[in-house]
């Protein structure tokens, strides 16, 4: 069996890297991510709306687009990739999903418009952190949640202790926003107070939450596979340029290895995704084992490949000049976000029977 991208998701993923390297190069996201271009990263929100990004998991009959997960992760790689600074995975991939299970079809059309972004607070819900968590009355919520996936959104779709899944207007009563800063400026993540907030119940069912969940750590992992590589191919590059006793560095056989390493590791990382991907919608006994190890995995690959294609740039490589610490913070923040590889693969062991 040949299993690889359509000519359709080849084109899908080249035309959104032509677009965020024309549009959205690192002295754009650079702005964004020092607060030079203060309404940056909802500019490019609504710049990739142009191109029917958020619209990509609507349904048709609600204004999208009705593609896949898997044309969902191919469009998540090109934005890690270019470390690009848009509510994608919390706006057009996991709130989609509880949003349909809820049949909340006017959402799901503000989305697919690029009108309204959702943040997404299920965190406390995976591992709960101390002194915070959510509980719920069914439509009231009180308690914490931190460390949000695209904090600063319209709304945000929250999980109770029991997996339950809401939806909070920004401007709800009883709720309070505080930014939290994180290493990565591209993305930014905050704290949810929740002090008996009015909430939408969308889903009460734990398999609406774990799909939800599952799509995002495949997500998570998709993006880490495109940071991964962007930072392996200025690695390649910057070792082909960089002289030393007159020759480059990447004639040098210990340099060779090292990048030779880091494209073995990652290559194998490709299929892993994309099947994680496809398994989300058409093999779904097998998608939430296959997320948590696809999520593990990357993580571990992705700090590995940070690691090395810093070391190949020297002391060039921890400068702002260079750029390169934007996709080795990205990869570090995914690595963190729904849950860390000793936790996912606690969790898939579970899942295979192998601990209780």
């Amino acid at each position: 069996m040949e299993f690889g991208l359509s000519e359709e998701q080849t084109l899908l993923a080249d035309s959104v890297h032509r677009f965020l390297e024309e549009q959205v190069p690192l002295e754009r996201v650079r702005g964004i991510a020092t607060g030079e271009e203060t309404d940056g990263s909802q500019s490019v929100w609504q710049e990739l709306a142009d191109l029917g990004i958020p619209a990509l998991l609507i349904p048709e009959e609600q204004g999208g687009v009705g593609l896949s997960q898997l044309d969902a992760a191919v469009v998540a790689e090109m934005f890690g990739y270019h470390t690009t600074p848009a509510p994608f995975i919390g706006t057009a991939v996991m709130a989609p999903i509880a949003l349909k299970a809820a049949g909340d079809d006017t959402t799901l059309a503000a989305i697919a418009k690029g009108e309204t972004t959702v943040g997404v607070a299920i965190g406390e819900a995976v591992a709960s952190r101390l002194d915070a968590g959510v509980t719920s009355n069914g439509e009231r919520l009180t308690g914490k949640c931190v460390f949000i996936i695209n904090y600063g959104s319209d709304r945000y779709l929250v999980a109770d202790d029991t997996g339950a899944l809401f939806m909070v207007a920004s401007d709800a009563d009883g709720l309070t926003h505080r930014p939290l800063t994180t290493v990565d400026r591209t993305r930014p993540s905050g704290e949810l107070v929740f002090d008996d907030t009015p909430a939408q119940l969308l889903s009460s069912d734990a398999a609406t939450f774990e799909a939800v969940l599952d799509a995002g750590r495949v997500m998570l992992a998709a993006d880490t596979l495109g940071a991964a590589q962007n930072m392996i191919d200025q690695a390649v590059a910057y070792a082909k340029e960089r002289e030393q006793f007159n020759r480059p560095i990447g004639s040098f056989q210990a340099v060779k290895h090292m990048c030779a390493e880091m494209a073995a590791s990652l290559e194998p990382c490709r299929p892993m995704v994309w099947y994680a991907a496809h398994a989300l919608d058409e093999i779904p006994e097998e998608a939430r084992l296959t997320a948590c190890h696809t999520k593990a995995h990357l993580a571990e690959v992705g700090t590995f490949i940070a690691k090395t294609s810093t070391e190949v740039h020297g002391g060039m490589g921890f400068t702002d000049l260079v750029g390169l610490h934007y996709w080795f913070k990205r990869i570090g923040f995914n690595r963190q976000m729904l849950g860390v590889p000793e936790l996912v693969r606690e969790e898939a062991a579970r899942l295979q029977g192998l601990v209780v």
